[in-house]
């Protein structure tokens, strides 16, 4: 039977040797959206982006779900998302994935309108002092990441505690790659990070994010939690300008939202490329995704 979307994943969830709930989690999602495909008419299997064996060019759309094996191996993975360009179609497009997978983006959103995070450019080989950066900003706190990452990869807060210490760590690392410097956002401590679901356009449900106590990072590796939330109009209305002024339009997206320093909603992330999308919250999303990628098609 010809494949009309591959569902893509990475090697550790194609076919995981472990069914831990995480990896149960991922696989149920996924066959949220192979379900929703299905009743659109369209056959659709997971498929890992690095499966030499296969064949790429039989294959109809990709729907890039859980790559998150590409801040590892991110040369392999732009080639193999260059040469899938002209092969087949992408949801999100392949022009959203290559903005989206660079911080960086966060600078263009704010140029556009959307408020985001206070966000410093530190580009690779550029030497400078982040407690002087943090003293010129009038910062207590900060957060020093990667530009391209997942996972919060060589993510850092930097404290009163421990400055000294992330300065080693950054001047081993700056040589490598672009990092971003961002003010500590207290509420992520206080209230969470919210996370909201936008599909077609519209929004369809949310979850806040905690982080463990003494932790700020909210990812489950780190001891975070996940619960549903209720969205209120002014947050379901930040997410939808934010998801509106991208171009092209991405067919899904998950809007990480904070109160800044200043108490008002600021994006953390817009996430286009492989956000987990919480589809065991609100399955009914599933569905709105794969009309709006029959839609496209």
């Amino acid at each position: 039977m010809a494949l009309d979307i591959a569902i893509v994943t990475c090697d550790c969830y194609e076919q995981p040797a472990e069914l831990a709930w995480y990896n149960l989690q991922v696989l149920l999602e996924d066959e949220y959206v192979a379900d929703a495909l299905t009743r659109q008419g369209l056959n659709a299997q997971r498929v890992s982006w690095s499966n030499s064996e296969f064949d790429w060019a039989a294959c109809g759309g990709l729907v890039i779900r859980s790559t998150w094996d590409y801040g590892d191996r991110k040369a392999e993975f732009d080639q193999w998302l260059a040469d899938r360009r002209p092969q087949l179609c992408m949801f999100n497009s392949y022009d959203t994935i290559r903005w989206n997978l660079d911080k960086c983006y966060l600078l263009d959103l704010e140029r556009r309108g959307v408020r985001t995070v206070d966000t410093i450019l530190l580009p690779r080989g550029e030497r400078v002092s982040l407690r002087d950066l943090m003293a010129a900003h009038e910062w207590d706190e900060a957060v020093l990441k990667p530009a391209i990452s997942a996972g919060a990869r060589h993510t850092y807060r930097i404290d009163q505690r421990n400055p000294a210490k992330i300065e080693d760590l950054f001047s081993g690392l700056i040589g490598a790659e672009d990092f971003l410097l961002q003010p500590f956002q207290t509420s992520v401590s206080e209230a969470g990070e919210l996370s909201l679901m936008v599909m077609g356009g519209q929004y369809t449900h949310a979850v806040v994010k905690r982080a463990q106590p003494g932790d700020f990072r909210v990812q489950d590796e780190f001891g975070g939690t996940v619960v549903p939330y209720m969205a209120n109009p002014e947050e379901i209305a930040f997410a939808e300008a934010a998801v509106a002024a991208c171009d092209p339009q991405p067919v899904y997206a998950r809007v990480d939202v904070v109160r800044n320093n200043e108490s008002e909603l600021a994006i953390m992330e817009l996430e286009l490329v492989e956000p987990e999308l919480f589809f065991r919250f609100n399955r009914a999303a599933a569905i709105l995704l794969a009309e709006s990628i029959v839609q496209e098609l």
